[in-house]
C-alpha cells in the first residue's frame, strides 16, 4: 500500500479533472499513475456539467490517478471551491483506498456532501461514459476475440461492424487472458507502464454497441466498459473497449478463442505484434495455434 509523502499527495481524480474533460489542464506535468483506477462509492451527476462521488459500502467509481504537488492540489482546492475547515463546502477532501492494477494506493479525493434528490447516478461509475448513446457513431478498440468477424456474422450483427477503420495502438497496456472460464481463459487489458497493445478499431452504431453490452457481460459484471485514448494513422482517439472487472491469475485460452484472435488480428496488426501473439501463446501456454 502506497501513502502519501511531505513533498507531494497522490490525488485520485474521477470527473472534470480527467483526461479529455474540461479542466484537465489543472494537472499539466504532474505524475499519472494509473489511468484505470476506481473506489468504492457512488457516482452521481449533479447536473453542473460535473460528477459528485458519495460515499457508500459498495459500488464503484472509476478514474485516474496522479501524483500532485502541495501547491498544485491547493490549486485544485479552489477549483472544487474546498476550504479546510469551511461548513458551506460542497466537497470534503478526504483520502480513500484507490485500486490500480498494480497496487492499492492510500489517496486524496472529493467527496461530495450536498447531494439533491433529482441527482441520476452515472452508468458503470464512470463520468468518461457519460451520455454514450448521444455520442454514437463510436470507436470501437478490439483487442481480443472481436477482430474476428466470424462471429458477428453468426449471429447476424455484421452490418453494425462494417466500418473496420484498421489499427489501434493502446500504449502502456499489456493483453493477458486473466478472465477464468471453465474452459480457459478470456482477453483482457491490464495497464502496465511500457507494455503495447494492438487491436482493431470499427466504428460503430447504437445495434454494435447494444451488442458488445451483451456480448461483454455487463450488466451481468464480467466486463466493464471503458474509453481509451487509441493511437491511429490520424492521431490520438478516444475509443470505447472493454476491460476485466475482477481480474484473476492468466491462464491458457481455448484454442476456438485463441484461434479467433490470431485470425482477427492477422493482417491488420503489425507482424510483430502478431508474431509476439502466438509466441506468447507457445511460451506461456504451450499452445501452436493455426489459424
Amino acid at each position: 500500500m502506497n501513502s502519501l509523502t511531505e513533498a507531494s499527495v497522490i490525488l485520485f481524480v474521477y470527473g472534470s479533472l480527467r483526461r479529455g474533460e474540461k479542466y484537465h489542464h489543472y494537472l499539466d506535468g504532474a505524475e499519472r499513475i494509473a489511468a484505470q483506477a476506481w473506489t468504492t462509492g457512488r457516482l452521481l451527476d449533479t447536473g453542473l456539467g460535473y460528477p459528485g462521488m458519495l460515499s457508500a459500502d459498495s459500488g464503484r467509481v472509476y478514474g485516474e490517478l496522479y501524483r500532485v504537488s502541495r501547491p498544485l492540489l491547493a490549486r485544485i482546492d479552489a477549483l472544487e471551491v474546498y476550504s479546510p475547515g469551511e461548513n458551506n463546502n460542497e466537497y470534503e477532501r478526504i483520502q480513500v483506498t484507490v485500486g490500480t492494477d498494480a497496487n492499492d494506493y492510500h489517496a486524496q479525493t472529493y467527496l461530495y456532501i450536498q447531494p439533491n434528490r433529482n441527482e441520476e447516478e452515472v452508468p458503470h461509475g464512470d463520468w468518461r461514459l457519460r451520455d454514450l448513446r448521444r455520442r454514437l457513431p463510436l470507436l470501437y478498440f478490439a483487442f481480443g476475440s472481436c477482430m474476428d468477424d466470424e462471429r458477428f456474422r453468426l449471429q447476424g450483427v455484421a452490418e453494425a461492424f462494417r466500418e473496420r477503420l484498421g489499427r489501434g495502438v493502446l500504449y502502456g497496456y499489456d493483453m493477458r487472458y486473466t478472465l477464468p472460464y471453465p474452459d480457459g481463459g478470456r482477453a483482457d487489458l491490464v495497464e502496465e507502464a511500457g507494455a503495447v497493445a494492438e487491436g482493431v478499431v470499427y466504428r460503430i452504431d447504437a445495434n454494435g454497441l447494444d451488442y458488445l453490452f451483451w456480448r461483454e457481460g455487463v450488466e451481468e459484471g464480467t466486463y466493464r466498459p471503458a474509453i481509451v485514448g487509441v493511437e491511429m494513422d490520424d492521431g490520438v482517439q478516444d475509443a470505447l473497449t472493454f476491460l476485466v472487472i475482477n481480474k484473476g491469475e492468466e491462464s491458457a485460452p481455448p484454442e476456438h478463442y485463441a484461434r479467433e484472435i490470431l485470425r482477427g488480428a492477422h493482417g491488420t496488426v503489425s507482424d510483430t505484434y502478431h508474431r509476439n501473439l502466438r509466441e506468447r501463446l507457445k511460451e506461456r501456454f504451450q499452445m501452436t495455434i493455426p489459424f
